[in-house]
């Protein structure tokens, strides 16, 4: 998530476990130790764009890093933060890793999938209960931690870390009922999907990005799952063929290598741009969940050398200007077909 809320959160762990006199200090600590691995951010490269894709979430966000990643941060900050507070090594070691410890977890609960068990396995675990920005868990988690922290009070750090437990459960019990519903509409379409996952849409836990794969295409619609569900049908893209979509792609090259390193990124939901043939879009991800217009893409060049890279390209400031507006409605629930409408037509 955004690093005010992996913060926030890092700070309320140690917080919640210690007393008055070492708030201050846990707060700090905690805090800096939360945002902490996020630094492989900094793990680029100015030819390979796909590089900071493959470090991001990786060995920083392995559970199995935890010890390690809270003992470089004791080491940095105990000089620092921890000796003008009186503190043990131990104990800032302690505060440093209690706060790292919160990081992966949190990110995990997101859609962009984290490597938990880095070095034994490559997958990327996602358990699409929260936005990777959702105000409804930042405002609420970071009054409560400013609270322990002046008030030297524990008990609004635990009060955060019970705020947080309970708005991701209510995403999990909102995620498994847009699957139920994306099941039923694949059904009524006379598809058996291979696969078929949902995903919160920006900002909320309301409305859902509904993905389900077929044997030639992939399928996007958007669920609201409020106290009366509305569906809002989407659309559908052929998935990525090398040899029909890209004929022209010489095998083995570095593009074609990138294509499977972003497939990998990407769970495999690739096809190409139907605006850019030279683009290969990501499809889980748009700034309406009922669209195809990924976030992020690959460029590939028809003329490029076999050494040569492919582009990693970002589009979130293209596309619709009404986002916000049409987002909000269909978040009230506007403009959507009832679950039996939706079906019935199907």
């Amino acid at each position: 998530m955004d690093p005010v809320t992996q913060g926030a959160l890092g700070a309320s762990l140690p917080q919640a476990t210690t007393n008055a006199n070492k708030m201050a200090a846990a707060t700090l600590l905690g805090w800096l130790g939360g945002m902490a691995p996020d630094l492989d951010v900094f793990i680029r490269s100015s030819e390979d764009s796909l590089l900071a894709l493959e470090y991001h979430r990786q060995f920083t966000h392995s559970l199995i890093f935890i010890p390690i990643g809270g003992l470089i941060c004791a080491l940095v900050l105990h000089g620092l933060i921890g000796r003008r507070h009186q503190l043990q090594f131990r104990t800032s070691y302690l505060f440093c890793t209690l706060g790292y410890a919160t990081h992966a977890l949190l990110d995990a609960c997101t859609t962009y999938g984290t490597m938990l068990f880095w070095p034994f396995s490559d997958i990327r675990i996602a358990w699409n209960m929260v936005s990777v920005v959702d105000p409804l868990v930042t405002l609420p988690l970071l009054t409560l931690v400013l609270l322990a922290r002046f008030r030297k009070n524990p008990l609004f750090a635990r009060l955060a870390l019970v705020w947080l437990l309970v708005y991701v459960s209510t995403g999990l019990v909102n995620r498994n009922r847009a699957i139920d519903v994306g099941e039923q509409l694949a059904t009524a379409r006379g598809h058996t999907p291979i696969r078929l996952e949902a995903k919160p849409s920006f900002a909320n836990i309301l409305m859902w990005k509904v993905v389900y794969e077929t044997q030639e295409r992939y399928y996007v619609d958007a669920v609201r799952t409020g106290l009366t569900t509305s569906l809002y049908p989407g659309d559908s893209v052929a998935k990525l063929d090398i040899a029909r979509d890209l004929p022209w792609l010489q095998v083995p090259s570095q593009q074609a290598t990138d294509i499977e390193r972003f497939r990998w990124f990407s769970n495999g939901y690739i096809a190409l741009d139907p605006t850019n043939h030279h683009r290969v879009i990501d499809i889980r991800y748009s700034l309406l969940p009922n669209e195809i217009n990924a976030l992020w893409s690959i460029e590939l060049t028809p003329d490029a050398a076999d050494t040569d890279y492919a582009r990693y390209r970002t589009h979130r400031t293209q596309g619709r200007e009404d986002v916000v507006s049409v987002l909000w409605q269909m978040l009230r629930g506007e403009r959507g077909s009832s679950l039996e409408q939706a079906l019935g037509g199907g």
